[in-house]
């Protein structure tokens, strides 16, 4: 087995589905990065670099749990989530196919304007490069009063 270790920053916006008061749809693109991480006497800094490559592109569908609503992702509240979806790298059909590993959580953050999540996904099947493709995805990421996100994308990826 292969290991492919990623790192990226998606950027894109969640947008409810119709009139379904519990579903959205994210849409996000990453460019390829160097992602460089730094401990030393100070402490911890980290930085995100552009590198030379192609984009990822992220679709999903999201739907809220337990009386959660996509209208509160914009307020003060806090819910669970299930989410499935697809991740495409470049241009070759190269796609990763993924759910949800029990339920994600979203909430407030320390910035009044933005909501503040995480969840882990399963790898369910792949094309193209990750035809066969397993592992694991860990998502942190935030959502803007206006439907803004920034998700940070941590994985571990088994090829045959």
């Amino acid at each position: 087995m292969k290991q492919i270790i990623y790192a990226l920053r998606f950027i894109g916006q969640a947008v409810p589905v119709g009139a379904s008061p519990t579903v959205m749809k994210a849409l996000t693109t990453a460019a390829s990065c160097t992602l460089t991480t730094i401990v030393d006497p100070d402490g911890l800094r980290s930085t995100l670099e552009p590198a030379a490559g192609g984009r990822a592109t992220f679709e999903s569908t999201v739907t809220f749990v337990g009386g959660f609503e996509a209208s509160e992702v914009t307020s003060s509240g806090e819910g669970g989530f299930k989410e499935t979806g697809t991740i495409t790298f470049g241009e070759g059909g190269h796609r990763l196919h993924f759910s949800t590993i029990g339920q994600g959580y979203i909430g407030p953050s320390a910035e009044s304007n933005l909501k503040h999540g995480t969840v882990m996904w399963r790898v369910d099947g792949g094309e193209g490069q990750f035809e066969g493709a397993q592992g694991l995805i860990t998502s942190n990421f935030t959502v803007s009063d206006g439907g803004d996100v920034t998700d940070y994308h941590s994985g571990v990826i088994f090829l045959a």
